[in-house]
């Protein structure tokens, strides 16, 4: 936990994807609680007519090298956690991969520990209430 989903543009070279992928995990670490060998991230290269974003809503103005950053993990985040993992994810993001503020959107998606099994068909988070 947290699962991240990258969809980012099929032409966006693997060193940019590979960038923000550190930088998206560097920030979760930093902000969010998350254990730096927690890493469980997807990579969804899509083409233009399968990965379609308004290049200016709410007034920004983003590039065609825009990606979407899916997070997902369990409640407990404060509103004040969330706000720095964003900022420190664009600022990451502008480091280690030349993205554009404007060119990352982030989206949270919170559940429960029940909701999680790492495997063996163990909800691993819920044993933690026994």
């Amino acid at each position: 936990m947290p699962l991240v989903k990258f969809n980012v543009p099929q032409s966006l070279p693997d060193g940019r994807v590979a960038g923000l992928r550190r930088a998206v995990h560097e920030a979760l670490v930093a902000t969010a609680n998350v254990p730096e060998d927690d890493l469980f991230h997807v990579i969804h290269r899509l083409d233009a007519k399968s990965l379609v974003i308004d290049p200016a809503f709410p007034s920004l103005e983003r590039s065609a090298d825009t990606a979407i950053v899916e997070i997902t993990f369990r409640m407990g985040r404060t509103d004040t956690q969330k706000q720095a993992l964003y900022r420190e994810i664009v600022r990451l993001a502008q480091v280690k991969s030349g993205f554009r503020p404007e060119d990352v959107m982030v989206v949270l998606t919170e559940n429960t520990s029940l909701d999680w099994s790492f495997g063996a068909g163990v909800a691993h988070y819920a044993l933690e209430r026994v």
